[in-house]
């Protein structure tokens, strides 16, 4: 009979195991869903921290999936772990940036194999890329701020973000849409001032 449920999980929906876990409470959905995803979390983590590290951060990032997967109303369960396991990553960097009150060195922080953590293409730190989006991020309109912060950065789907700003579902989108593509401009001028 364990057989029997387990083959059941292994062909359902995402949805629907979205759906049975948020009802039953059960971590056997959660743990079907997440299975299916592994690889790609595992493959985010990567481009952060080295195997060790990534490992745990998957682990880490299951344990925070338990109670956000309940809170959050997901659309498209891939691509919102997807950027739930980047913004795992970056936090933890983040976190990494003071230790003890002081700065930390490149030695003190997990590197990607390719080292692409310390120094980019062109020569650019992840801390400077993550500072330059708060200030790219404070030039945009008031709509698209707050859009942007609540969609990407406190991981609020469009529905959420219409319902606490008081926009339209179609305004929500094009703001966005819209901010995403001036933040990008904007740190794309910085980036060659």
């Amino acid at each position: 009979m364990a057989f029997l449920h387990h083959n059941i999980m292994q062909n359902a929906a995402d949805a629907d195991l979205i759906r049975e876990y948020k009802a039953s409470g059960k971590l056997d959905y959660l743990a079907a869903l997440y299975q299916r995803y592994m690889n790609l979390v595992y493959g985010v983590c990567l481009r952060y921290f080295d195997e060790a590290a990534s490992k745990d951060a998957v682990m880490q990032i299951f344990e925070e999936l338990i109670p956000k997967l309940k809170q959050h109303e997901v659309q498209n369960f891939k691509s919102w772990l997807h950027v739930l396991a980047r913004n795992h990553c970056l936090m933890k960097l983040r976190s990494l940036k003071t230790k003890e009150g002081r700065q930390v060195s490149i030695e003190d922080r997990p590197l990607m194999e390719n080292e692409e953590i310390a120094h980019h293409e062109n020569g650019i730190s992840l801390e400077d890329n993550l500072q330059a989006m708060e200030k790219c991020l404070e030039t945009l309109p008031e709509e698209q701020q707050k859009s942007v912060n609540l969609f990407y950065l406190q991981e609020k789907s469009y529905r959420e973000v219409a319902a606490l700003t008081g926009y339209e579902m179609n305004k929500v989108k094009s703001y966005i849409q819209n901010g995403k593509r001036n933040l990008k401009i904007c740190m794309e001028q910085q980036q060659h001032a």
